[in-house]
Formats: structure tokens, sequence, C-alpha cells
């Protein structure tokens, strides 16, 4: 079952956040199975759903086991949180439909459908909402752009768009464009192809690439370090400077 069916189940069910519910955390889990016990299954009693309810207990698995044994869960062929949870909200729409026949019953799809040409359109005017990126004339204008970019085209029109928009927020941004020398590398190009990395591979197109991918990384490694000492300074600033009274006698106000 899938996270998004899930979410549909949970929708459905009247859940609160079903967007953020995930059945592999062990107390949204047990939250989980109180809530569908409490709400929509109760098969219980509510004075019986005490020992359920205790979700920090060191026991509570026993509980949980004794709990789908009496609402008919499987629980040797369904062994995972996801089919249990699984089962369970099957398990809890089946009776939320039968405690509410008559109001489901309307729901046909020529009702929905009529609900849903009556219901108000929403033009957007993002003219980037009405574009067929698949189209043969975006792929055509996403090549050509990256044509004059002076960049390679991937065989995936989109990632190519995801290159060319890199290098324009890098290098044609307002700053950029304004301080050219700030953003255009100096010096003669890095060899890479001749560095000693530590490793060779016996396919030279592989080893290229292997080459490449470690400069990535050295290169992704020293932002890192760029950003770490950014926040070292700013923090400085702020503990390394404190106001001194020297009247009072003591650092600070």
């Amino acid at each position: 079952m899938s996270h998004s069916n899930i979410i549909r189940k949970l929708k459905t069910l009247g859940y609160a956040s079903p967007e953020s519910f995930n059945p592999i955390r062990e107390k949204e889990f047990r939250n989980m199975v109180v809530w569908l016990e409490d709400q929509k299954i109760r098969i219980y009693k509510i004075e019986d759903r005490a020992e359920l309810r205790k979700l920090e207990s060191p026991h509570w698995m026993n509980s949980f086991h004794q709990y789908c044994t009496d609402v008919g869960l499987p629980i040797t062929l369904l062994s995972t949180p996801l089919e249990q949870i699984e089962w369970l909200l099957g398990h809890a729409s089946r009776l939320e439909y039968a405690d509410n026949v008559d109001q489901y019953k309307s729901q046909t799809a020529e009702f929905v459908s009529s609900n849903q040409s009556s219901a108000p359109k929403v033009v957007s005017t993002n003219p980037l909402d009405n574009l067929n990126f698949d189209s043969p004339e975006f792929k055509k204008g996403v090549n050509s752009l990256a044509e004059k970019l002076k960049i390679r085209p991937h065989p995936n029109h989109l990632t190519t768009l995801e290159a060319c928009c890199k290098l324009i927020s890098a290098r044609l941004n307002e700053d950029a464009l304004a301080h050219p020398e700030f953003v255009i590398p100096k010096g003669k190009p890095f060899p890479f192809l001749e560095i000693d990395n530590g490793f060779t591979l016996p396919d030279p197109v592989l080893n290229k690439a292997a080459k490449i991918l470690n400069l990535l990384y050295i290169h992704d490694l020293r932002d890192l370090q760029t950003k770490i000492n950014e926040a070292i300074v700013a923090v400085q600033t702020v503990t390394a400077n404190p106001k001194t009274d020297t009247k009072l006698g003591k650092v600070g106000f």
C-alpha cells in the first residue's frame, strides 16, 4: 500500500493530519491504533481500552496482539506495521460505510461529476501553469536556451533545464551582472584529469567520470566549510564582544 493511499483513506475517515502520519514510527503507529479503535472500530467497551491506551507500556505489544485477535486481523500473515495499518484502515472504512449507508449511497459517479462541473473554475494567471513540459516546442526551447548558454544538452530535457536554471541563478543574477569579476573564474583551468586522486579504474571512461565526481565532492566540501566558517564568524560577533560597564564592575547590562 502506497503512502498516498494511506493519506487518502485517513482523509476519508476524517483524520486530522493525514499527511504527517508515518506508520514506521512506533509512537505514531500506536496512536493510530488507539484512534481507530476509539473513533471508528469500537470493538471494545471504553473501559476495556485502558491497556491499549498505555502507549508507553513495555507490554503494549501484548495488548495489541490480543486486539488483533479480537478484531480479526491475521497478524501471522500481516507482520509489518504497514500491512497491519492497511488492514485496520480498510476495516475501519468498511465499518464507516456500514454506519452511514444512506449518506454514501448518494455518492454516485454522476453525482460527483455534476458537483465538479458546477464548481467554480479557478483560472490561473501564471503562464507556466499552461505549459506542456513534454511538448516538442518546449523541448526545442530548452535545447535552444542550453545552446545559447553553451550547456551540453542532456537526454532528459528537464535535466537540461535544471542545469540552465543553475547557471542563470549563479552567473546571470543582478549581483553577478553588476560585478562579474566575483563569479567568473580566473587563472588556468585545474588539470583534474592529470591529477592522481588515489584510484584508477580500468575503464578510461569510468575513470574520467570518477575524477569529475571526486572534484565535485571536494567542491561541495569546500562550500560546506565556507558556510561553517561564516556561521562561526556570525556567532563570534555576538559572543566575543560583550558590552562592559566598568563603573558597575561587571560585564553586560
